[in-house]
């Protein structure tokens, strides 16, 4: 059979792209937009298709200035005419309409290259003649000259002209809106349109979408600017500055939920910055404002480093009673016998609880180990041995609660370019749903359990979602696992998992062994020399253990080479 074409993406794909964009947010945001972001939005669309493209390939690169020189898109053509239509649309800037502020030296610096800057300024600077670039426009600032004399001199020596789109924060908002994070680009548009990627057709209405005022857009990017601020704070490594900015994020609390999850992280991160230059009393305070893993784990660490030893018992003891998430239990499991030392009690033993062990001796290969133990098993008593890894129980998953995992939950959906909602990882997405997952549960209990996996692999098969592993899923492998593995099993895990789907997503056993009927399967955690169980993983098998679902760790050791 011959192999089918690549796709081909149309040549002004990106154009189409950024005008559903647009067309998008006017639609969800529309009643939102301020009246100059609705004039630019009138200005751009009233723009010839040329003038179109050439505005979104400015704002989707690195500027904010161009060389006009340098603009060459086969697809465009040449760039004169839309330069000049954008700029009477007051879509683009030319440098002589630059504030100082939006032209400096150092914009220059990225736009010319080093011969340029020695030949425009070699008679007046002959001293430089050896110098980097760097130190060139040095000398070139330090003679205190007006930026946009500066900008002749390299334009008249060069034949260039500069050209800076306007409008980019508005682009930086519309495509915070439509995302709804500041992760996402265009780049998504282009694996849809490739065919690369299907997205399940979720229902997109203002009654769904995240942002519900303007006045959380305008929350949500103001702490977007406190954590740029952060980021640069670490980056210069000005531990000073972090006192300053941690006032600041306790002054202004979030007033919306959707920039909560945000103020959170900063919390974290900004009080581990403290708790790392020793302001123990500043990074509690920001702990205890935080909602989010790790604030209530690293909390109680600073209380112990403080030798507040009653009061960090108790907040552990706290954890453990009503965890947040697995770590944050597996944390509090760790610290509380250290703390009870402390105060001279004698400290909760862990329990620890031994996992069937399958000692091999297997000739070494030039496959993973994984698949070495696999063919072992397969040519002993099991009739199959699959390498799953996640893949398996998190598909099932997936299968199993495909609606509810796509339900319409404000908030959840923004875009329609989502593999899972925004809160799937999150504390919240199991109490947001829980009249659903609890129904859906109860129906899975007592249903026909495979048939209803089967419907729903034929059903949802191809279209995105972070949970399903569709090339490992096909009808006859989907009837022997659930053939094998007892529903009770199922809906066991399924019941964790849903407990913290972040973490419970991972650690799952390598292979599964499937044998000839109902309870004749086995979950194969493969350990190599030198390998070690990871924390996850130890959660997964101490689980299984307790569930009576059958596991084992295979330990391999190579009898030659």
């Amino acid at each position: 059979m011959a192999t089918p074409e690549p796709p081909v993406l149309a040549p002004r794909y990106y154009r189409d792209n950024f005008q559903h964009l647009c067309d998008t947010v006017e639609a969800l945001y529309g009643d939102l937009l301020q009246p100059e972001e609705q004039a630019w939005l009138a200005q751009w669309r009233a723009a010839s298709e040329p003038a179109q493209c050439l505005y979104v390939r400015l704002v989707s690169r690195v500027g904010p200035w161009f060389r006009m020189n340098r603009l060459d898109y086969p697809e465009i053509g040449a760039v004169e005419a839309p330069l000049a239509e954008l700029h009477a649309l007051d879509l683009l800037l030319l440098p002589q309409e630059a504030s100082e502020e939006s032209l400096q030296v150092q914009d220059l610096d990225r736009l010319f290259t080093l011969p340029e800057w020695r030949r425009t300024f070699r008679d007046r600077l002959p001293a430089a003649a050896q110098r980097s670039k760097a130190q060139w426009v040095a000398a070139v600032e330090a003679l205190a000259e007006p930026v946009a004399d500066v900008l002749q001199a390299l334009c008249a020596a060069t034949g260039e002209r500069l050209v800076a789109p306007l409008g980019v924060d508005t682009v930086g908002l519309f495509q915070l809106l439509f995302f709804g994070n500041r992760r996402q680009t265009l780049t998504d548009f282009v694996l849809s349109d490739l065919g690369i990627n299907r997205y399940y057709p979720y229902a997109l209405t203002r009654a769904q979408r995240r942002f519900p005022c303007r006045e959380s857009v305008d929350e949500y990017r103001q702490l977007g600017e406190l954590a740029d601020r952060h980021w640069l704070l670490e980056q210069a490594g000005a531990a000073e500055d972090f006192t300053a900015l941690a006032e600041a994020l306790l002054d202004t609390p979030p007033r919306h939920a959707t920039s909560e999850r945000r103020y959170w992280l900063l919390c974290n991160r900004l009080g581990r910055n403290l708790e790392r230059s020793g302001d123990w009393t500043l990074a509690g305070r920001l702990y205890q404002r935080s909602q989010l893993h790790p604030a209530r784990e690293r909390h109680v660490r600073v209380l112990e480093q403080r030798g507040c030893w009653q009061e960090a018992q108790d907040a552990c003891t706290e954890l453990l009673q009503s965890p947040w998430c697995e770590e944050e239990r597996d944390a509090a499991r760790r610290i509380l016998p250290r703390l009870q030392r402390q105060l001279g009690v004698p400290p909760t033993p862990r329990r620890r609880q031994a996992v069937p062990m399958l000692d091999l001796a297997l000739p070494q290969t030039e496959t993973r180990v994984e698949i070495a133990v696999a063919e072992h098993l397969a040519d002993g008593e099991w009739d199959s041995v699959h390498y799953v890894e996640n893949s398996l129980f998190n598909s099932l998953f997936g299968l199993a609660f495909w609606e509810q995992i796509f339900a319409p939950v404000p908030g959840a959906f923004h875009n329609p370019f989502q593999a899972v909602p925004a809160d799937m990882y999150q504390a919240g997405f199991r109490t947001r749903r829980e009249a659903a997952l609890t129904r859906r549960l109860r129906e899975l209990a007592t249903g026909d359990l495979a048939a209803e996996l089967q419907a729903a692999l034929q059903r949802y098969a191809g279209y995105q979602c972070r949970w399903v592993s569709w090339p490992l899923l096909h009808a006859d492998f989907l009837a022997r696992v659930t053939a094998c593995i007892p529903r009770e099993h199922l809906l066991a895990v399924w019941e964790r998992i849903l407990f913290d789907p972040g973490e419970n997503r991972r650690g799952f056993p390598d292979l599964i062994a499937l044998g000839d009927g109902p309870g004749a399967y086995c979950l194969v955690e493969v350990k190599g020399p030198g390998d070690q169980l990871q924390h996850s993983q130890r959660r997964w098998l101490q689980f299984f253990g307790d569930q009576g679902i059958p596991a084992k760790v295979a330990r391999v050791v190579w009898t030659d080479g």
